[in-house]
Protein backbone atom coordinates (compact mmCIF):
# COMPACT_ATOMS: atom_id res chain seq x y z
CA UNK A 1 0.00 0.00 0.00
CA UNK A 2 1.48 3.15 -1.07
CA UNK A 3 1.56 5.91 1.74
CA UNK A 4 1.46 9.55 1.13
CA UNK A 5 2.71 12.68 3.51
CA UNK A 6 0.10 14.28 4.68
CA UNK A 7 1.27 18.04 5.69
CA UNK A 8 -0.27 17.94 9.23
CA UNK A 9 2.88 15.76 9.53
CA UNK A 10 5.37 18.56 8.86
CA UNK A 11 4.22 20.61 11.56
CA UNK A 12 4.38 19.63 15.12
CA UNK A 13 0.70 19.25 17.10
CA UNK A 14 -1.30 22.52 18.13
CA UNK A 15 -0.61 24.13 14.51
CA UNK A 16 -2.27 23.70 11.59
CA UNK A 17 -0.38 23.57 8.50
CA UNK A 18 -1.27 25.41 4.93
CA UNK A 19 0.85 26.14 1.81
CA UNK A 20 4.02 24.41 1.40
CA UNK A 21 6.95 26.00 -0.40
CA UNK A 22 10.24 24.23 -1.92
CA UNK A 23 13.20 26.71 -1.53
CA UNK A 24 16.58 26.04 -2.57
CA UNK A 25 17.41 22.80 -0.01
CA UNK A 26 14.42 23.53 2.38
CA UNK A 27 10.47 23.62 3.03
CA UNK A 28 8.99 26.15 3.77
CA UNK A 29 5.69 25.47 5.35
CA UNK A 30 3.03 28.31 6.30
CA UNK A 31 1.34 27.52 9.41
CA UNK A 32 -0.92 29.07 12.21
CA UNK A 33 -2.65 27.88 15.42
CA UNK A 34 -5.48 25.40 15.41
CA UNK A 35 -7.01 27.13 18.99
CA UNK A 36 -9.86 29.64 18.06
CA UNK A 37 -8.98 32.05 20.39
CA UNK A 38 -5.92 33.08 22.68
CA UNK A 39 -5.63 33.08 26.26
CA UNK A 40 -4.04 36.30 28.27
CA UNK A 41 -0.63 35.12 29.85
CA UNK A 42 -1.75 37.36 33.08
CA UNK A 43 -5.22 36.61 34.00
CA UNK A 44 -5.63 33.92 31.80
CA UNK A 45 -8.66 34.31 30.54
CA UNK A 46 -9.85 33.74 26.42
CA UNK A 47 -10.46 36.33 24.22
CA UNK A 48 -11.46 36.27 20.90
CA UNK A 49 -11.49 39.91 19.75
CA UNK A 50 -8.35 40.01 17.43
CA UNK A 51 -5.80 43.07 17.01
CA UNK A 52 -3.48 41.99 14.36
CA UNK A 53 -0.78 39.21 13.42
CA UNK A 54 2.67 38.91 12.43
CA UNK A 55 5.25 36.36 11.12
CA UNK A 56 7.59 33.81 12.97
CA UNK A 57 10.01 32.03 11.13
CA UNK A 58 10.66 28.85 13.23
CA UNK A 59 13.36 25.85 12.65
CA UNK A 60 11.57 22.57 12.88
CA UNK A 61 12.65 18.60 12.04
CA UNK A 62 13.87 17.36 8.49
CA UNK A 63 11.70 16.29 6.10
CA UNK A 64 12.53 13.95 2.95
CA UNK A 65 16.10 15.13 3.02
CA UNK A 66 15.22 18.99 3.37
CA UNK A 67 15.40 21.17 6.41
CA UNK A 68 12.18 22.24 7.27
CA UNK A 69 11.32 26.01 8.22
CA UNK A 70 7.77 27.13 9.44
CA UNK A 71 6.54 30.52 8.62
CA UNK A 72 4.01 30.91 11.76
CA UNK A 73 1.24 33.15 11.39
CA UNK A 74 1.04 34.58 15.32
CA UNK A 75 -2.32 36.71 16.07
CA UNK A 76 -2.45 39.46 18.55
CA UNK A 77 -5.45 39.73 20.85
CA UNK A 78 -6.85 42.54 23.18
CA UNK A 79 -7.94 41.32 26.67
CA UNK A 80 -11.14 41.80 27.55
CA UNK A 81 -10.20 41.92 31.66
CA UNK A 82 -10.79 45.65 32.41
CA UNK A 83 -8.75 44.81 35.80
CA UNK A 84 -5.74 43.03 33.51
CA UNK A 85 -2.45 45.23 32.96
CA UNK A 86 -2.07 43.68 29.89
CA UNK A 87 -4.15 45.07 27.09
CA UNK A 88 -2.82 43.35 23.66
CA UNK A 89 -1.09 39.65 23.89
CA UNK A 90 0.24 37.23 21.46
CA UNK A 91 -0.74 33.47 21.48
CA UNK A 92 0.68 30.95 22.98
CA UNK A 93 1.03 27.90 21.17
CA UNK A 94 2.50 25.99 24.80
CA UNK A 95 6.34 25.07 25.88
CA UNK A 96 5.47 21.04 24.20
CA UNK A 97 4.67 22.87 21.14
CA UNK A 98 6.26 26.42 20.87
CA UNK A 99 8.40 27.83 24.06
CA UNK A 100 8.13 31.54 24.20
CA UNK A 101 9.96 33.67 22.12
CA UNK A 102 11.47 30.28 20.70
CA UNK A 103 13.27 29.93 17.37
CA UNK A 104 12.98 26.23 17.37
CA UNK A 105 10.09 23.50 17.82
CA UNK A 106 10.07 21.92 21.24
CA UNK A 107 10.39 18.91 19.14
CA UNK A 108 13.65 19.83 17.78
CA UNK A 109 15.10 21.74 20.99
CA UNK A 110 15.06 18.07 22.67
CA UNK A 111 16.70 16.95 19.54
CA UNK A 112 19.73 19.43 19.84
CA UNK A 113 19.47 18.80 23.67
CA UNK A 114 20.28 14.99 23.53
CA UNK A 115 23.02 16.03 20.84
CA UNK A 116 25.05 18.26 22.98
CA UNK A 117 24.68 16.00 25.98
CA UNK A 118 25.81 13.13 23.68
CA UNK A 119 28.60 14.40 21.73
CA UNK A 120 29.21 18.30 22.83
CA UNK A 121 29.82 21.59 21.01
CA UNK A 122 31.60 21.11 18.15
CA UNK A 123 30.99 17.40 17.18
CA UNK A 124 27.29 18.01 17.45
CA UNK A 125 27.44 20.82 15.42
CA UNK A 126 29.34 18.98 12.77
CA UNK A 127 26.82 15.99 12.98
CA UNK A 128 23.58 18.30 13.17
CA UNK A 129 24.65 19.46 9.70
CA UNK A 130 24.76 16.16 7.95
CA UNK A 131 21.00 15.87 9.72
CA UNK A 132 20.16 18.84 8.39
CA UNK A 133 19.33 20.71 11.37
CA UNK A 134 20.26 24.44 11.58
CA UNK A 135 22.27 24.65 14.67
CA UNK A 136 25.78 26.27 15.78
CA UNK A 137 28.46 24.94 18.54
CA UNK A 138 27.69 27.71 20.61
CA UNK A 139 23.95 27.16 20.52
CA UNK A 140 24.10 23.46 21.36
CA UNK A 141 25.64 24.15 24.78
CA UNK A 142 23.74 26.93 25.56
CA UNK A 143 20.58 24.66 24.89
CA UNK A 144 22.63 22.02 27.29
CA UNK A 145 23.12 24.83 29.90
CA UNK A 146 19.71 26.25 30.02
CA UNK A 147 17.56 22.89 30.23
CA UNK A 148 20.27 21.40 32.96
CA UNK A 149 17.93 20.76 36.04
CA UNK A 150 19.42 19.56 39.32
CA UNK A 151 18.56 16.32 41.26
CA UNK A 152 15.90 16.78 43.07
CA UNK A 153 15.46 13.27 45.16
CA UNK A 154 16.38 13.21 49.18
CA UNK A 155 19.75 11.56 49.75
CA UNK A 156 20.34 8.89 51.93
CA UNK A 157 23.63 7.46 50.91
CA UNK A 158 26.38 9.53 48.56
CA UNK A 159 29.65 8.92 47.75
CA UNK A 160 32.53 12.00 47.68
CA UNK A 161 35.79 11.95 45.56
CA UNK A 162 37.85 14.60 44.14
CA UNK A 163 38.56 14.79 40.29
CA UNK A 164 41.63 16.62 38.49
CA UNK A 165 40.38 19.69 36.31
CA UNK A 166 44.52 19.48 35.82
CA UNK A 167 46.43 16.81 37.14
CA UNK A 168 48.37 18.08 40.34
CA UNK A 169 47.13 21.52 39.91
CA UNK A 170 43.60 21.86 40.06
CA UNK A 171 40.96 19.39 41.62
CA UNK A 172 37.09 19.72 41.88
CA UNK A 173 34.87 17.35 43.95
CA UNK A 174 32.04 14.96 42.61
CA UNK A 175 29.14 13.96 44.75
CA UNK A 176 27.11 10.44 43.61
CA UNK A 177 24.07 9.43 45.04
CA UNK A 178 24.91 5.60 45.31
CA UNK A 179 21.55 4.54 45.84
CA UNK A 180 19.99 5.53 42.23
CA UNK A 181 23.68 5.71 40.88
CA UNK A 182 23.87 8.92 39.27
CA UNK A 183 25.63 12.49 39.53
CA UNK A 184 23.98 14.95 41.79
CA UNK A 185 26.55 17.98 41.84
CA UNK A 186 29.77 18.50 40.82
CA UNK A 187 31.86 21.21 43.05
CA UNK A 188 34.96 23.51 41.91
CA UNK A 189 37.35 22.64 44.47
CA UNK A 190 38.01 20.24 47.04
CA UNK A 191 38.08 22.45 49.82
CA UNK A 192 36.86 21.43 53.39
CA UNK A 193 34.82 24.32 53.44
CA UNK A 194 32.82 24.06 50.12
CA UNK A 195 32.50 20.31 50.77
CA UNK A 196 30.95 21.51 54.11
CA UNK A 197 28.47 23.90 53.33
CA UNK A 198 27.21 21.80 50.40
CA UNK A 199 26.56 19.02 52.97
CA UNK A 200 24.82 20.95 55.38
CA UNK A 201 22.28 21.59 52.88
CA UNK A 202 21.29 17.80 52.86
CA UNK A 203 20.59 16.87 56.09
CA UNK A 204 19.15 14.00 55.42
CA UNK A 205 21.95 12.32 54.39
CA UNK A 206 22.92 9.00 56.52
CA UNK A 207 25.65 7.21 55.15
CA UNK A 208 28.80 9.35 53.24
CA UNK A 209 31.73 6.88 51.17
CA UNK A 210 34.72 8.57 50.56
CA UNK A 211 38.35 7.77 50.09
CA UNK A 212 40.91 8.07 52.81
CA UNK A 213 41.76 11.52 52.62
CA UNK A 214 41.57 14.07 55.57
CA UNK A 215 39.26 17.05 53.94
CA UNK A 216 36.21 14.68 53.18
CA UNK A 217 36.19 13.03 56.34
CA UNK A 218 36.36 16.21 58.35
CA UNK A 219 33.61 18.15 56.30
CA UNK A 220 31.35 15.21 56.74
CA UNK A 221 32.24 15.17 60.54
CA UNK A 222 31.13 18.98 60.95
CA UNK A 223 27.95 18.96 58.74
CA UNK A 224 26.56 15.68 59.31
CA UNK A 225 27.70 14.29 62.67
CA UNK A 226 25.56 11.50 63.08
CA UNK A 227 25.80 10.07 59.44
CA UNK A 228 28.18 6.76 58.95
CA UNK A 229 31.25 7.35 56.79
CA UNK A 230 32.46 4.61 55.00
CA UNK A 231 36.05 4.81 53.99
CA UNK A 232 36.47 3.23 50.37
CA UNK A 233 37.56 -0.71 50.44
CA UNK A 234 39.40 -0.54 46.93
CA UNK A 235 41.20 3.26 48.54
CA UNK A 236 42.53 0.73 51.64
CA UNK A 237 44.05 -1.97 49.81
CA UNK A 238 45.57 0.05 47.67
CA UNK A 239 47.16 1.82 50.63
CA UNK A 240 47.92 -0.98 52.29
CA UNK A 241 50.10 -2.80 49.05
CA UNK A 242 51.93 1.08 48.82
CA UNK A 243 52.67 0.74 52.66
CA UNK A 244 54.73 -2.59 51.95
CA UNK A 245 56.11 -0.97 48.77
CA UNK A 246 57.16 1.64 50.96
CA UNK A 247 58.84 -0.29 53.85
CA UNK A 248 60.74 -2.45 51.10
CA UNK A 249 62.09 0.60 49.76
CA UNK A 250 63.03 1.77 52.95
CA UNK A 251 65.05 -1.94 53.66
CA UNK A 252 67.12 -1.34 50.29
CA UNK A 253 70.37 -1.29 51.88
CA UNK A 254 69.53 -4.29 54.07
CA UNK A 255 68.24 -5.69 50.84
CA UNK A 256 71.51 -5.86 49.07
CA UNK A 257 73.47 -6.38 52.12
CA UNK A 258 71.62 -10.42 52.38
CA UNK A 259 71.70 -10.71 48.84
CA UNK A 260 75.35 -9.92 48.90
CA UNK A 261 75.79 -6.83 46.57
CA UNK A 262 76.85 -3.99 48.85
CA UNK A 263 79.87 -3.61 46.16
CA UNK A 264 79.48 -2.50 43.00
CA UNK A 265 82.50 -3.32 40.36
CA UNK A 266 81.71 -0.35 37.23
CA UNK A 267 83.58 -2.64 35.27
CA UNK A 268 81.32 -5.46 35.13
CA UNK A 269 78.16 -2.57 33.93
CA UNK A 270 76.60 -3.04 30.91
CA UNK A 271 76.09 0.41 28.88
CA UNK A 272 72.60 0.73 30.27
CA UNK A 273 73.52 -0.34 33.86
CA UNK A 274 76.67 2.07 34.30
CA UNK A 275 73.90 4.93 32.89
CA UNK A 276 72.33 3.76 36.01
CA UNK A 277 74.64 3.38 38.10
CA UNK A 278 76.14 7.30 37.35
CA UNK A 279 72.63 8.27 38.21
CA UNK A 280 72.29 6.51 41.40
CA UNK A 281 75.56 8.03 42.37
CA UNK A 282 74.48 11.80 41.74
CA UNK A 283 70.94 10.48 43.64
CA UNK A 284 73.07 9.59 46.65
CA UNK A 285 74.87 12.60 46.48
CA UNK A 286 71.86 14.63 47.20
CA UNK A 287 70.10 12.56 49.18
CA UNK A 288 73.34 13.10 51.22
CA UNK A 289 72.67 16.72 51.30
CA UNK A 290 69.05 16.21 52.35
CA UNK A 291 69.55 13.90 54.76
CA UNK A 292 72.71 16.20 56.70
CA UNK A 293 70.06 19.23 56.65
CA UNK A 294 66.94 17.06 58.29
CA UNK A 295 69.44 15.66 61.16
CA UNK A 296 70.02 19.27 61.52
CA UNK A 297 66.22 19.60 62.17
CA UNK A 298 65.63 21.64 58.97
CA UNK A 299 61.84 21.57 58.55
CA UNK A 300 61.01 20.14 55.05
CA UNK A 301 59.22 23.06 54.19
CA UNK A 302 62.68 24.51 54.68
CA UNK A 303 64.58 22.23 52.67
CA UNK A 304 63.09 22.67 50.09
CA UNK A 305 63.61 26.27 50.06
CA UNK A 306 67.26 26.18 50.27
CA UNK A 307 67.94 23.52 47.79
CA UNK A 308 64.65 23.92 45.15
CA UNK A 309 63.90 20.14 45.36
CA UNK A 310 60.70 19.57 45.06
CA UNK A 311 58.93 18.58 48.40
CA UNK A 312 58.05 15.45 47.25
CA UNK A 313 61.43 14.45 46.83
CA UNK A 314 62.17 15.74 50.05
CA UNK A 315 60.08 13.80 52.02
CA UNK A 316 61.08 10.18 50.18
CA UNK A 317 64.80 11.03 50.82
CA UNK A 318 63.54 11.94 54.75
CA UNK A 319 61.59 8.45 54.46
CA UNK A 320 64.43 6.57 53.22
CA UNK A 321 62.47 5.80 49.77
CA UNK A 322 65.46 6.54 47.21
CA UNK A 323 67.92 3.79 47.53
CA UNK A 324 67.59 1.98 44.49
CA UNK A 325 70.47 1.53 43.03
CA UNK A 326 68.82 0.34 39.56
CA UNK A 327 65.20 0.72 39.18
CA UNK A 328 64.44 -2.59 36.66
CA UNK A 329 61.32 -2.74 34.80
CA UNK A 330 60.00 -6.15 33.55
CA UNK A 331 62.11 -6.90 30.67
CA UNK A 332 60.54 -9.08 27.47
CA UNK A 333 62.91 -11.77 28.11
CA UNK A 334 61.49 -13.38 31.58
CA UNK A 335 59.49 -15.78 29.37
CA UNK A 336 62.26 -16.89 27.37
CA UNK A 337 64.97 -17.18 29.92
CA UNK A 338 64.86 -21.21 30.28
CA UNK A 339 65.24 -21.25 26.58
CA UNK A 340 68.38 -18.81 26.53
CA UNK A 341 69.80 -20.90 30.00
CA UNK A 342 69.48 -23.95 27.81
CA UNK A 343 70.84 -22.36 24.41
CA UNK A 344 73.83 -21.16 26.53
CA UNK A 345 74.72 -24.42 27.57
CA UNK A 346 74.49 -25.64 24.80
CA UNK A 347 77.83 -23.37 23.14
CA UNK A 348 75.39 -20.68 21.30
CA UNK A 349 77.05 -17.62 23.16
CA UNK A 350 76.75 -15.14 20.39
CA UNK A 351 73.91 -12.55 20.90
CA UNK A 352 72.44 -12.50 17.21
CA UNK A 353 72.53 -15.95 16.96
CA UNK A 354 70.65 -16.55 19.90
CA UNK A 355 68.43 -13.30 19.01
CA UNK A 356 67.91 -15.15 15.66
CA UNK A 357 66.67 -18.66 17.45
CA UNK A 358 65.11 -16.64 19.60
CA UNK A 359 62.45 -15.32 16.76
CA UNK A 360 61.65 -18.95 16.04
CA UNK A 361 59.82 -18.55 19.18
CA UNK A 362 58.00 -15.87 18.92
CA UNK A 363 59.72 -13.46 20.56
CA UNK A 364 59.19 -9.86 19.60
CA UNK A 365 62.40 -7.52 21.35
CA UNK A 366 64.91 -6.64 19.54
CA UNK A 367 68.66 -7.42 19.01
CA UNK A 368 70.00 -5.14 21.53
CA UNK A 369 67.88 -6.41 24.30
CA UNK A 370 69.65 -10.08 23.67
CA UNK A 371 73.05 -8.81 23.44
CA UNK A 372 73.21 -7.01 26.59
CA UNK A 373 71.48 -10.45 28.14
CA UNK A 374 74.39 -11.99 26.35
CA UNK A 375 77.02 -10.06 27.68
CA UNK A 376 75.49 -9.47 31.23
CA UNK A 377 75.81 -13.86 31.10
CA UNK A 378 79.59 -13.75 29.40
CA UNK A 379 80.23 -11.14 32.40
CA UNK A 380 79.46 -12.52 35.51
CA UNK A 381 80.90 -16.65 34.35
CA UNK A 382 84.22 -14.25 34.80
CA UNK A 383 83.67 -12.28 37.53
CA UNK A 384 84.92 -12.83 41.13
CA UNK A 385 83.15 -12.17 44.73
CA UNK A 386 83.59 -9.07 44.04
CA UNK A 387 81.11 -8.90 41.28
CA UNK A 388 77.72 -7.11 41.09
CA UNK A 389 74.94 -9.23 41.89
CA UNK A 390 72.31 -7.51 40.04
CA UNK A 391 69.41 -6.94 42.63
CA UNK A 392 65.44 -6.07 41.32
CA UNK A 393 64.19 -2.68 42.27
CA UNK A 394 61.76 -2.20 44.97
CA UNK A 395 59.10 -2.29 43.21
CA UNK A 396 59.83 -5.54 41.59
CA UNK A 397 60.79 -7.36 45.50
CA UNK A 398 57.86 -6.08 46.57
CA UNK A 399 55.22 -7.76 43.91
CA UNK A 400 57.85 -11.03 44.33
CA UNK A 401 57.31 -11.18 48.00
CA UNK A 402 53.29 -11.22 47.87
CA UNK A 403 53.55 -13.38 44.56
CA UNK A 404 52.69 -17.74 45.55
CA UNK A 405 56.52 -19.22 45.47
CA UNK A 406 54.92 -21.91 42.87
CA UNK A 407 54.83 -19.34 40.80
CA UNK A 408 58.24 -17.67 40.85
CA UNK A 409 61.40 -18.73 39.00
CA UNK A 410 64.03 -20.72 40.56
CA UNK A 411 66.20 -17.75 40.51
CA UNK A 412 63.72 -15.66 42.05
CA UNK A 413 62.58 -17.68 44.84
CA UNK A 414 66.89 -17.65 45.50
CA UNK A 415 66.57 -14.41 45.98
CA UNK A 416 63.23 -13.97 47.80
CA UNK A 417 64.46 -16.56 50.04
CA UNK A 418 67.70 -14.95 51.18
CA UNK A 419 65.70 -11.37 51.76
CA UNK A 420 63.58 -12.89 53.57
CA UNK A 421 66.53 -14.66 55.62
CA UNK A 422 68.51 -11.58 55.66
CA UNK A 423 65.53 -9.00 56.39
CA UNK A 424 62.76 -10.98 58.78
CA UNK A 425 61.12 -7.00 59.29
CA UNK A 426 59.96 -7.31 55.95
CA UNK A 427 58.42 -11.04 56.14
CA UNK A 428 55.86 -9.23 59.41
CA UNK A 429 55.45 -6.36 57.48
CA UNK A 430 54.09 -8.66 54.51
CA UNK A 431 52.13 -10.90 56.82
CA UNK A 432 50.36 -7.91 58.73
CA UNK A 433 49.54 -6.36 54.78
CA UNK A 434 48.12 -9.76 53.96
CA UNK A 435 46.36 -9.98 57.17
CA UNK A 436 44.57 -6.59 56.59
CA UNK A 437 43.41 -7.73 53.02
CA UNK A 438 41.71 -10.62 54.07
CA UNK A 439 40.10 -8.84 57.01
CA UNK A 440 39.10 -6.17 54.32
CA UNK A 441 38.11 -8.95 52.13
CA UNK A 442 35.96 -10.86 54.49
CA UNK A 443 34.79 -8.03 56.15
CA UNK A 444 36.11 -8.89 59.68
CA UNK A 445 36.00 -5.89 61.93
CA UNK A 446 36.91 -7.74 65.16
CA UNK A 447 40.26 -8.12 63.99
CA UNK A 448 41.05 -4.23 63.47
CA UNK A 449 41.95 -3.28 66.91
CA UNK A 450 44.56 -6.61 67.44
CA UNK A 451 45.99 -5.73 64.16
CA UNK A 452 46.59 -1.56 64.58
CA UNK A 453 48.44 -3.11 67.99
CA UNK A 454 50.56 -5.45 66.12
CA UNK A 455 51.42 -3.06 63.44
CA UNK A 456 52.27 -0.22 65.29
CA UNK A 457 55.39 -1.98 66.04
CA UNK A 458 56.49 -3.16 62.29
CA UNK A 459 57.74 -1.27 59.26
CA UNK A 460 54.34 -0.35 58.54
CA UNK A 461 53.54 1.63 61.53
CA UNK A 462 52.98 4.73 59.68
CA UNK A 463 50.35 2.99 57.79
CA UNK A 464 48.91 1.01 61.24
CA UNK A 465 49.04 5.32 62.73
CA UNK A 466 46.64 6.05 59.40
CA UNK A 467 44.40 3.51 60.06
CA UNK A 468 43.64 4.10 64.05
CA UNK A 469 43.16 7.70 63.10
CA UNK A 470 40.33 7.16 60.38
CA UNK A 471 39.08 4.01 62.64
CA UNK A 472 35.62 4.60 62.35
CA UNK A 473 35.49 4.70 58.86
CA UNK A 474 37.65 1.94 58.59
CA UNK A 475 35.54 -0.33 60.66
CA UNK A 476 32.08 0.78 58.78
CA UNK A 477 33.97 -0.38 55.58
CA UNK A 478 33.64 -3.92 56.90
CA UNK A 479 30.13 -3.43 58.01
CA UNK A 480 28.43 -1.87 55.37
CA UNK A 481 27.66 -2.91 52.13
CA UNK A 482 28.65 1.06 50.42
CA UNK A 483 31.85 1.48 49.06
CA UNK A 484 33.45 4.54 46.83
CA UNK A 485 33.23 1.91 43.48
CA UNK A 486 30.87 3.53 41.83
CA UNK A 487 31.95 6.76 42.43
CA UNK A 488 35.54 5.80 40.74
CA UNK A 489 33.10 4.77 37.96
CA UNK A 490 31.30 8.08 37.47
CA UNK A 491 34.86 9.86 37.23
CA UNK A 492 35.84 7.73 34.52
CA UNK A 493 32.96 8.78 32.82
CA UNK A 494 33.65 12.56 33.80
CA UNK A 495 37.17 12.01 32.20
CA UNK A 496 35.68 11.16 29.34
CA UNK A 497 33.03 14.40 28.76
CA UNK A 498 35.54 16.76 30.18
CA UNK A 499 38.65 14.87 27.44
CA UNK A 500 35.90 15.40 24.68
CA UNK A 501 35.10 18.72 25.03
CA UNK A 502 39.18 19.24 25.12
CA UNK A 503 39.12 19.75 28.58
CA UNK A 504 38.18 23.45 28.64
CA UNK A 505 34.20 23.29 29.75
CA UNK A 506 33.78 24.74 33.08
CA UNK A 507 31.58 22.79 36.24
CA UNK A 508 28.56 24.43 35.01
CA UNK A 509 28.58 22.65 31.52
CA UNK A 510 30.02 19.23 32.71
CA UNK A 511 27.66 19.31 35.37
CA UNK A 512 24.79 19.17 32.84
CA UNK A 513 25.55 16.74 30.24
CA UNK A 514 26.82 14.14 33.17
CA UNK A 515 23.35 14.86 34.93
CA UNK A 516 21.73 14.97 31.87
CA UNK A 517 23.35 11.76 30.31
CA UNK A 518 22.85 9.65 33.84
Amino acid sequence: MRGSLRLSSLVPGGLVAGEVAIEGNMLVVTAHGAAVNGQCPSCHQDSSRQHSRYFRVLSDLPASGRGVRIRLVVRRFRCGTETCSTRIFAERFGNEVLPVRSRRTARLECLVHHLGLALGGRPAASFAKRLMLPVSNDTLLRVVRRRARPRTEPLTAVGIDDWAFRRNHRYGTIICDLERRRIVKLLPDREIATVQAWLSGHPGIKVVSRDRGGGYGEAAASALPDAIQVADRWHLMENASSAFLDAVRKSMRAIRTAIGATTINPDLLTCAEKLQYEGYLRREETNAALLALAKEGVPVKEIVRRTGHSRKLVRQVVRGERTDVFRVRQSTLEAHLPFLDAQWSDGCRNGAELWRRLKGQDFRGSLRVVSEWATRRRRAEKATDQQLQKVPSARTIARLMTTARDHLSTADTVTIAAIEGGVPQLVEARRLIARFHDMIRKKIPADLDPWITEAGASLIASFAAGIAKDKTAVSAATTEAWSNGQTEGQITKLKLVKRQMYGRAKVDLLEARLIGVA
